[in-house]
């Protein structure tokens, strides 16, 4: 029996209006009312997911999200971190060196506050266009303190440029970060093994929940990790070939009401027989 749900929010459970359906709401509330834990599982902070949370009526004690793809595990209701897995300073200067050799701009998220740090004249940060709900701060390198939180990089830039790009990444960073492709302009590093399998898996520990009882969806390569973890791990229509590879079972589309399809099959239909 699934007693987690973890879900992925963009080209996941979020259809392309950046909108919850009906049916996913319904679906998701009635698993929630049965005891289910339904946990959005993001690379966004807390502070920009807040809407959908409304939406889903998961800010009650009880509820949790895991955000900045695994680094932090949280209470909705409160905003208490109860899990942390953070980037050291050194992180910080070693990724502010590689942007500036590959031309690109980097921007630093700390807590709900994003760092941007001027590693190019010639390239405007991208990131603002698509988390519009965070403070944008513009930072000199040594103006940060080792003793501040940094939980992720990422890099916003034209798709066409950001490939190229990423080619010419050396190999050795491969090495010391999770480097994910999570949108076609969007490139993030996490330090390693920090993955959002790694953020469900200290939720499933702290609410001793076992790993064949969680179910997880998503639809990006930053979802491979959950989706290889979980008991069951549940791709989109829509998702990347790697993930539809990786999946257990493959539902419908973000704009067809694939959560809700998966999770009125996997979840509702065995409680209602009493499996």
């Amino acid at each position: 029996m699934i007693k987690l749900v973890a879900i992925d929010l963009d080209g996941t459970l979020l259809n392309s209006k950046k909108e919850i359906s009906e049916r996913n709401k319904q679906a998701l509330a009635k698993a929630k009312a049965a005891g289910v834990k339904i946990v959005i599982c993001t690379g966004r902070p807390l502070a920009a997911i807040g809407i959908y949370l409304d939406a889903l009526n998961l800010r009650d004690n009880g509820d949790y999200s895991i955000t900045f793809n695994g680094g932090l595990v949280q209470k909705n209701d409160t905003g208490e971190i109860i899990e942390k897995a953070s980037m050291p300073l050194e992180n910080v200067h070693d990724l502010f060196e590689l942007a500036a050799a590959l031309n690109v701009p980097l921007d630093i998220l700390s807590d709900g506050l994003v760092l941007q740090l001027p590693t190019t004249q010639n390239y405007e940060s991208l990131y603002s266009q698509l988390n519009t709900l965070l403070t944008y701060e513009s930072y000199e390198l040594d103006q940060l303190t080792a003793d501040r939180i940094y939980n992720k990089a990422v890099i916003a830039v034209e798709q066409t440029y950001l490939d190229e790009q990423i080619k010419k990444i050396p190999s050795p960073f491969y090495d010391r970060y999770e480097i994910i492709k999570t949108r076609s302009n969007l490139l993030e590093f996490m330090p390693k093994g920090i993955t959002k399998a790694y953020g469900i898996s200290l939720l499933a520990r702290d609410l001793d929940i076992n790993q064949e009882e969680i179910m997880t969806v998503g639809d990006e390569e930053n979802d491979l990790p959950m989706i290889e973890y979980a008991g069951l791990g549940v791709a989109m229509e829509n998702a990347v070939a790697r993930v539809k590879d990786l999946a257990d079972v493959i539902t419908d589309t973000n704009d067809n009401d694939g959560v809700a399809q998966a999770v009125e099959k996997f979840v509702l239909e065995p409680l209602k027989g009493g499996i």
